[in-house]
């Protein structure tokens, strides 16, 4: 597969979960992460890819293999703030307001005007001190 065709692959996923056609979504991603495993592509587009991954992941409520895929998009681009917010999300869902929080505040190190980073973060300090006060 040649660099156009890969890029278009990768833009042929953003396209399908854009319209919510979450399966083959999920497909598209995968087929593109494993063709740069096997001839290299771009970091960010690596990232990008699995960070989409676990957005598909996320909407099907699969919150552990999303936090995966969040984490292999952080590993490969330590630059890239999306997949640190994103995965904050779900730790604060799930209640590990520690991990969100250090996510969150890796998140606004990278990108200072994140504002939904920004209020999440603050949610996330203000149930964390309401969880203590409860002794839980």
């Amino acid at each position: 597969m040649d660099c156009g065709n890969v890029t278009a692959l990768l833009h042929s996923a953003d396209e399908e979960l854009r319209v919510r056609r979450l399966s083959e979504a999920d497909r598209l991603y995968t087929q593109f992460i494993d063709v740069c495993k096997d001839r290299g592509c771009s970091v960010e587009d690596l990232a990008i890819a699995y960070n989409n991954r676990g957005q598909v992941k996320y909407l099907r409520v699969d919150f552990y293999e999303a936090m995966d895929d969040y984490t292999s998009a952080i590993t490969i681009n330590k630059h890239f703030e999306i997949p640190y917010y994103n995965r904050g999300l779900i730790r604060y869902r799930l209640g590990f307001f520690e991990d969100a929080e250090e996510d969150f505040k890796r998140t606004l190190k990278l990108n200072p005007n994140f504002e939904d980073a920004k209020v999440s973060l603050n949610q996330t300090l203000l149930d964390k001190e309401e969880k203590l006060k409860r002794g839980y």
